[in-house]
């Protein structure tokens, strides 16, 4: 099923450069969630063959605050971006292939239905530039299709990526493709040889959900400025995105809270992964895992929850005290329609879309252009 959507864009918001960074940076990183599947933070490791963007130094200080800041708020809260350590990469390509977890199946069906009228409307040759890429599992199908004549993932775990990219160009000889480890939050400078016109940004996996409304405005407005190549708008550029439309609450509950216990380890590992971060004394055996959706935000919460009065330590002083039931918020998955996510697209500054979706109208493919 195809829907020809924006027609007439709404009025840009001012946030735009060093005014948008400001208002990302006016709230805490950890408020934003500003995390989406697939990224993950990797400080301890480095290749020569990964453009990278953070000093390691700068970039461990930065983690430190960010985690400290939110374990001490209320209600605590860990970015899910740190589930993504390798066990986190691991365990959510096996949520991907679980029987509740609809999202990956049906966007995959949807790209397949509609290959031919998705590539039509993108077209061959493109620079292919693929955010939180992850194990490049999506932008290799795209790629059978597309043909582009460059492939960039970018992705924030660089030691997971690197094999994603090796993998891809064996596949892929004659297209050039290089890998770029950045937190894509706080921006992506790709190298200066990739070209600037042509650009197709891919973005699937629904992973935009992750951002409440005001942050995925934020990063949509970077995706456009990756578009266009970070100069004038370029017509022929473009985003494909993948987002997850609202349905039955059980369906969406499922696919967060699997009767195998996948998702309940992914969720349980962040506490691992926060111990080696910040030195801190987590034990996941004393939490569990939730997850529901909330009705009055259209989103789907994960929270890790106390199962016991405990206390929670990590070097620099730091101590929060945990009441028996008392949680963690760890994620957010926004669910939009589609008049809603069109609505942020033309605020960001995208004045054409099209969608696909599935029979069921449980997933959408959107292609937009400025």
């Amino acid at each position: 099923m195809a829907h020809a959507l924006l027609q007439n864009p709404s009025p840009l918001l001012p946030t735009r450069g060093a005014q948008r960074q400001a208002a990302w940076n006016a709230k805490p990183p950890h408020l934003a969630f500003e995390a989406f599947e697939g990224l993950a933070p990797e400080p301890d490791s480095a290749d020569a063959s990964i453009t990278s963007q953070a000093p390691r130094a700068l970039a461990e200080q930065s983690v430190y605050y960010e985690i400290t800041e939110g374990l001490l708020l209320q209600p605590a809260t860990i970015s899910p971006k740190y589930f993504y350590d390798q066990l986190g990469s691991e365990l959510f390509e096996s949520i991907t292939r679980l029987p509740e977890y609809y999202p990956t199946r049906t966007e995959h069906a949807v790209m397949q239905q509609h290959a031919a009228a998705i590539a039509a409307a993108v077209g061959q040759g493109r620079t292919l530039i693929e955010l939180g890429a992850g194990n490049c599992e999506k932008a290799r199908t795209l790629c059978r299709t597309l043909a582009p004549d460059c492939f960039v993932g970018v992705d924030i775990s660089a030691d997971f990526l690197q094999g994603a990219v090796a993998r891809m160009r064996e596949e892929f000889p004659h297209m050039d493709a290089r890998a770029v480890g950045a937190d894509m939050t706080r921006g992506v400078t790709l190298p200066a040889d990739i070209p600037r016109t042509g650009r197709l940004v891919f973005y699937p996996g629904s992973s935009i959900g992750n951002f409440d409304p005001p942050h995925a405005l934020m990063l949509l407005e970077q995706m456009r400025e990756l578009v266009d190549g970070e100069g004038e708008p370029d017509a022929d550029g473009g985003l494909l995105i993948g987002i997850d439309l609202p349905k039955e609450v059980d369906v969406l509950e499922a696919a967060y809270d699997d009767a195998a216990g996948v998702t309940a380890a992914f969720n349980l590992n962040v506490l691992t992964h926060v111990n080696r971060l910040i030195g801190s004394n987590f034990d996941p055996a004393q939490w569990r895992h939730l997850a529901f959706f909330n009705t009055l935000h259209s989103r789907i919460e994960m929270h890790l929850q106390a199962m016991s009065p405990l206390q929670v330590r990590w070097p620099g002083g730091g101590v929060r005290d945990f009441a028996a039931g008392e949680c963690i918020h760890t994620e957010n998955s926004y669910k939009y329609t589609l008049p809603a996510f069109t609505d942020l697209l033309a605020r960001a500054g995208f004045s054409r879309a099209r969608a696909w979706t599935d029979p069921r109208g449980w997933f959408a493919v959107v292609h937009a252009q400025p």
